[in-house]
């Protein structure tokens, strides 16, 4: 990463390193939408809606039914967490 006056520059591999292991983004999602993202995610009923928490490198954490219990796992792992649309 290199620093000019108020501009920092940083390289694709930086910034592909941004956030991983303290920033992780919560999102909805359809089991459908994780089948076809995630071949090997195993088995998971087909039309369910479910939270995800995903790495800031998309990897994903894990998935629940409920909004409050992905918070909790981000927080459990001392991840703050960005929701998404």
């Amino acid at each position: 990463m290199t620093r000019t006056d108020e501009t920092i520059t940083m390289t694709n591999g930086e910034f592909a390193h941004l956030g991983e292991g303290s920033v992780a983004y919560l999102r909805k999602v359809s089991s459908d939408e994780l089948l076809g993202r995630f071949p090997n995610i195993g088995e998971i009923a087909p039309g369910m809606e479910l939270w995800a928490l995903f790495g800031a490198n998309g990897q994903p954490i894990l998935l629940s039914d409920a909004r409050d219990r992905a918070l909790a796992g981000a927080m459990e792992n001392d991840l703050t967490t960005v929701a998404i649309h």
